[in-house]
């Protein structure tokens, strides 16, 4: 099982030269991945409604930071962790990841999910209500894109004809992995995904859901071997035994990833840094 980095969007700052040594020490210390979030908005509370994240969390542009990332490191691979596919407009998402593709030299893996932000959905004028079918169609959508041939497409949410990507990405396909956990998304992930990326603690409810998926992908046809699995590991404070605990919970049900999560704040640089080298030391099993 393989370590991943979640790029410390929130407190990094703005000093490139801090964002450039955070990414080499991941990569120093023999992380898989870097994963760098998205949101392009904050977001106040309102109407009863308090959002994860809000007016005053900085979050750096996914795709710019995945191309700045993909500058200042050599091998480590990339990962957006994950974009709100749904909200954004499919064929801009093919252009800039193919992008990123090719100036990293083939490491960029998607990593997607439909959110839970409805504000940020409205304020880029992007529907809610339809976001599941419409990822499951941006999915098609972006595989076509991405073969670098001529697209003619027809669905519900998109109409393409005579389009491409040029440049296309170095991988053929690139990598798209499913973050979220309920049963659509499961379900969604075995027929048109990759790889699954679940924020849930390595229990039960995990087992059932790994179980859920295996089956699912087994129906599509698909290998559950040849798919991979990522546990996010959401953690409210700095509790090394804890990041091990839920580490090796993963390891046993045949996660071929795990990624801490931090949701508590490391305001300075140090402490991100002894992070990385923390989890990397009581993790690696």
């Amino acid at each position: 099982m393989q370590l991943n980095a979640m790029f410390p969007t929130r407190d990094v700052g703005n000093d490139p030269d801090k964002i450039r040594d955070w990414a080499q020490a991941a990569e120093d210390l023999g992380y898989a991945y870097i994963e760098v979030p998205d949101h392009v908005f904050g977001a106040s509370a309102r109407d009863g409604w308090t959002p994860n994240y809000n007016e005053s969390d900085p979050f750096h542009e996914t795709f710019v930071t995945l191309g700045f990332l993909a500058a200042v490191t050599k091998k480590i691979r990339l990962s957006s962790g994950i974009l709100i596919a749904p909200q954004r407009q499919t064929g801009l998402i093919a252009k800039q990841a193919a992008e990123v593709d090719l100036l990293s030299g083939g490491r960029l893996r998607l990593g997607i999910g439909v959110g839970w932000n409805h504000v940020e959905y409205e304020a880029l004028g992007a529907d809610w209500k339809t976001r599941g079918a419409r990822q499951a169609e941006q999915v098609e959508v972006l595989r076509r894109l991405w073969s670098g041939e001529l697209v003619d497409y027809k669905g519900r949410f998109h109409h393409l004809r005579g389009v491409n990507i040029v440049p296309p990405p170095v991988q053929q396909s690139i990598p798209v992995w499913f973050g979220g956990s309920s049963d659509a998304v499961v379900k969604r992930a075995a027929r048109l995904g990759d790889g699954w990326m679940p924020i849930i603690a390595p229990d039960e409810q995990a087992e059932q859901k790994l179980a859920m998926l295996r089956e699912e992908i087994s129906k599509q046809g698909r290998d559950p071997a040849k798919f991979g699995i990522e546990g996010w590991l959401r953690m409210h404070d700095a509790d090394p035994q804890r990041w091990a605990a839920a580490a090796d919970g993963w390891r046993q049900l045949g996660a071929d990833f795990v990624m801490l999560y931090p949701m508590y704040r490391m305001p300075k640089f140090e402490d991100q840094i002894e992070t990385l080298r923390r989890f990397k030391e009581v993790a690696s099993g």
